[in-house]
């Protein structure tokens, strides 16, 4: 009877599907394992990506170098100044004559001419018209110009980055006289004249200004006391307008 069961076509149909059965659930099996290796290893790649990378906040380090530094050369160039050019000259008297106005920045003087109290940057030396007027050092011709309320002024430059000028010319200077022109200590510049419209009022008078370093200062301050002696003493001025 069971050798008959087993040799029926019934029985081989049933073992069949079992076998197929047992077939698909190893194939699904598989396949379930698979997918749960393919996500653990998405996963794990992910987390990876999400670390931050601890090499980036290892600073470098660079070998210290075996070379020996580097020196400057002295410089030995043409631009460094000498003693001689940071020195302020002793001046010597640009014209004769005899001191009539003082350098006065603080304190407002009279202006004959102008009526008015007001400051004088600069000192008034009055002498004979046409007097010689020299440079009052060694120096260069920096400029010579007119000026609208000065009149006839020649500039010159000094050691010690000092400037002296001097207005109230004649228009004629002296001969060849032109900027860039190196000059000597007491070299005639010009002549004392009465172009200064603003100090016409004034007797015959050289005008002479000073700056060192760009800032205005009193020119008595660079004579000798045996200079500025001759500036009250002197008298040609007095002998000509005696006459």
């Amino acid at each position: 009877m069971w050798k008959k069961w087993k040799e029926s076509e019934f029985f081989r149909k049933m073992k069949q599907i079992r076998v197929n059965r047992a077939v698909y659930l190893s194939a699904v099996v598989i396949l379930l394992s698979l997918a749960v290796v393919l996500a653990i290893t998405a996963a794990t790649n992910r987390a990876k990506k999400n670390q931050p990378d601890d090499t980036t906040d290892i600073p470098s380090v660079t070998e210290p170098s075996t070379e020996p530094p580097t020196q400057n050369p002295p410089d030995t160039g043409d631009t460094q100044p000498t003693v001689k050019d940071e020195v302020i000259p002793e001046l010597s008297l640009p014209v004769s004559g005899k001191l009539t106005q003082k350098h006065s920045v603080d304190t407002q003087v009279f202006s004959q001419t102008l009526q008015e109290w007001r400051t004088h940057l600069g000192i008034d030396i009055a002498t004979t018209e046409n007097a010689p007027v020299c440079a009052v050092a060694d120096g260069e011709v920096a400029e010579i110009w007119e000026d609208p309320k000065m009149g006839w002024c020649v500039a010159l430059t000094h050691s010690g980055e000092c400037v002296t000028v001097y207005k109230n010319l004649a228009k004629d200077m002296a001969e060849g006289l032109a900027v860039g022109n190196e000059v000597k200590k007491g070299q005639l510049l010009g002549y004392v004249g009465d172009s200064a419209m603003i100090e016409i009022a004034e007797e015959p008078h050289l005008h002479m200004e000073m700056t060192v370093k760009g800032l205005q200062v009193d020119p008595l301050e660079y004579f000798s006391a045996a200079v500025i002696k001759t500036l009250s003493e002197d008298t040609v001025y007095e002998e000509e307008i005696g006459k």
